[in-house]
């Protein structure tokens, strides 16, 4: 049975984009070149001014939309907003989305082969972090024509690259869709994110980060930190309409072999994330989320650290997103209209906590159709200066 519907894109095949010069990151370290594994779905118009990038959050990749072959029964991870019709309609836009460096599904990252010993990177891969995403994402772009994209969107950490390219390519972007994201954590994240990397180097199959040359991946720290990361993308009021206190198996009365429900879940996200995703790959992750702090080149000031960008800007939250509150999208928002810049925001009513920017919530999805129809609508007006 065909997988193509009349309202996702079908049968989608990867690209690889192969930069073969020497990229300097920003801790001063230097890749010879590298891989970035992206699709696109939709057509580039004939003045390439319809291009949408689409950045990932921490467990994503560049698999958004539609399917791999006709046999796939699970659609790319933000199908429920792009296809025919849908907020990023492929009719009209022209959507490219990447797999970053450091990834693990098939751009360049510790599972990549060192050219250097011929093994594979493994915890001796750089540390990226997000402008350096966004330099990786300007060069595919230069490789593709796009002189600059009518939209840059991005959840959660993905927000944290729209954020940074209307920093860094001021020019190159109409505009920025920052959604259930924060300008930096929260202490209180980067708390979880290092419980969730010590759950991980505390697995002996870790093997200080060599596990691949060992025969052995760390599956038990690498699920007990996916356990750790799904709980705080979800919400309480939205755990306990989903869950309850129901039981999977087992007897209270009896302390026989209890399991909630909810724990069965979460057992079963953590496995099936061990065979889909590489330690090594989720430690850099979480540190370029917790490095990520555009404001610490103007002392602190978020306010100097827009002066130059030129985008306009929607910004989105919900409002059971504790892990990325409505909190720390207003102070994005604070920022943005005290220096001058043009935004729009709204926050979202949503029981599903920070897992929200992914679903099919009717008035986030129309909200953000509308936004992006009409910033297409705009795309040959002057440019504010």
């Amino acid at each position: 049975m065909s997988t193509h519907t009349s309202d996702n894109v079908g049968v989608v095949t990867p690209t690889v984009f192969n930069y073969q010069l020497p990229f300097t990151l920003q801790n001063g370290e230097a890749l010879q070149g590298f891989d970035l594994v992206y699709e696109t779905y939709g057509e580039l118009n004939a003045t390439a001014s319809n291009a949408i990038l689409i950045c990932h959050a921490l467990s994503g990749h560049h698999h958004a939309a539609g399917y791999h072959d006709n046999t796939d029964t699970k659609p790319g991870w933000w199908d429920n907003c792009i296809g025919p019709g849908k907020a990023m309609d492929t009719d009209q836009f022209f959507i490219v989305s990447v797999n970053n460096l450091g990834g693990c599904h098939g751009s360049t990252g510790p599972e990549s082969i060192d050219p250097s010993t011929q093994e594979p990177f493994g915890p001796e891969f750089p540390q990226v972090v997000v402008k350096d995403w966004v330099a990786s994402q300007a060069l595919l772009a230069d490789h593709l024509n796009i002189e600059r994209f009518l939209a840059v969107i991005g959840g959660s950490l993905g927000g944290m690259q729209a954020l940074q390219w209307s920093i860094d390519f001021p020019e190159r972007v109409d505009n920025a869709v920052l959604i259930a994201t924060a300008a930096k954590l929260t202490a209180q994240n980067i708390a979880f994110n290092e419980i969730a990397r010590q759950a991980i180097t505390s697995d002996p199959d870790y093997r200080a980060g060599r596990y691949r040359l060992e025969d052995t991946n760390p599956d038990h720290g690498l699920m007990l930190a996916r356990m750790i990361g799904h709980v705080t993308y979800l919400s309480d009021d939205g755990m306990a309409s989903r869950f309850g206190r129901e039981l999977k198996s087992g007897d209270i009365d009896k302390d026989e072999d209890v399991e909630f429900q909810v724990e069965s879940y979460l057992h079963h996200q953590g496995r099936s994330f061990t065979q889909r995703f590489d330690a090594n790959t989720y430690l850099l992750m979480t540190r370029a989320l917790d490095y990520f702090d555009p404001a610490r080149d103007t002392d602190d000031d978020l306010v100097a650290a827009f002066q130059d960008a030129r985008a306009r800007f929607l910004v989105m939250s919900f409002t059971s997103d504790w892990r990325f509150s409505p909190e720390r999208s207003k102070e994005i928002v604070d920022a943005l209209i005290a220096a001058g810049k043009d935004v729009a925001a709204t926050v979202i009513d949503s029981e599903h906590g920070h897992d929200s920017f992914l679903l099919p919530i009717q008035r986030y999805t129309s909200a953000l159709n509308a936004y992006l129809h009409h910033a297409l609508s705009r795309a040959t007006e002057p440019r504010k200066t």
